[in-house]
């Protein structure tokens, strides 16, 4: 089965082209090595996934339409996992065009040159931001209204309706999974687990934003089984959560990270504009139809994460 995965080289695409690789798929990467953070970080996560004639790697700009129609053209895939994308939501508060390039009009280039070359399944990246501020309280699939609070969110709860509506034009079958506050190796450097095991390692301090702050912190390798599932099903389409199903406060998160870094420093810091109070999946529907269930615990996670840290970031 051929799979293209956008933003392949990203944090969770690379996990998620390992695999499929062990899997054996056959996986092309569509990636621009874009410089929201270091494209050679980007390169160094590919070297992770080791030699294989499963993938294949394919630099390209998904803004021009004509050259993703041709890639799609010559490729044919099955299926595509969309996770490219512009992240973060303060940087999308300063710059807020960039994301309607970047994560609308170049999904809706996704979604048309999936819809002419047949392709059978699309699988969209989406994110928990698109439920808004709902304060801590289990989120399920129906409770996005609307009401978000970033150009970020704004962007993600947008692109789904594009997605929606592509579907319905091209009549391929479409899943969308929504993101829970995903971590481990290689993560995001812009986000908090990462930000702050960088800061420790230097003996820095680090900042906290606000009080009782939680979200669902979620092991990557859990959110890549939970894509593979949903590339498998069949039927109409539907919207899931993929989280670990409980919240961990931001104190709790420090705690854990103590354990390693026990000289740790804090300064706390006021909300910042944009940023969620919780996040907190809901993920009865994907457990139901897909038998997603996460198998590694917070805990465990960060212990991965700084253990990988230590090799990689010293």
């Amino acid at each position: 089965m051929k799979v293209i995965v956008t933003g392949g080289a990203g944090f969770i695409g690379h996990h998620l082209v390992k695999y499929l690789v062990q899997l054996e798929y056959k996986v092309y990467i569509i990636d621009n090595f874009d410089d929201y953070y270091s494209p050679q970080r980007k390169r160094k996560q590919l070297e992770s996934i080791g030699y294989s004639n499963h993938y294949q790697l394919i630099e390209a700009d998904l803004l021009q339409e004509d050259q993703v129609h041709h890639i799609f053209q010559k490729i044919k895939p099955d299926i595509v996992v969309h996770l490219a994308a512009l992240p973060g939501v303060s940087y999308s508060l300063e710059n807020p065009h960039a994301y309607i390039e970047k994560n609308i009009e170049m999904t809706v280039n996704v979604l048309k040159a999936a819809g002419i070359n047949h392709v059978k399944h699309v699988v969209f990246a989406s994110s928990s931001s698109v439920y808004g501020d709902q304060k801590n309280v289990p989120l399920m699939e129906e409770m996005a209204n609307g009401k978000v609070i970033s150009p970020y969110a704004a962007s993600k709860y947008s692109a789904e309706s594009f997605c929606q509506a592509y579907s319905h034009i091209y009549s391929f079958q479409l899943t969308i999974l929504r993101f829970f506050t995903v971590f481990g190796p290689f993560g995001r450097p812009d986000m908090a687990i990462g930000k702050f095991i960088s800061k420790l390692l230097r003996n820095e301090e680090i900042t906290l934003f606000g009080q009782g702050v939680s979200r669902d912190f979620t092991y990557v390798d859990d959110i890549v089984r939970g894509i593979e599932l949903a590339m498998k099903r069949k039927g109409e389409n539907e919207i899931y959560n993929l989280g670990a199903g409980h919240p961990v406060t931001m104190e709790e998160l420090l705690l854990e990270l103590k354990k390693f870094f026990p000289h740790m420093q804090v300064k706390q810091e006021k909300y910042r504009l944009g940023d969620v109070s919780a996040t907190w999946a809901d993920i009865s529907k994907a457990t139901k139809q897909l038998g997603f269930k996460p198998t590694v615990s917070f805990q465990e996670g960060i212990k991965r994460t700084v253990q990988w840290a230590k090799e990689y970031e010293v």
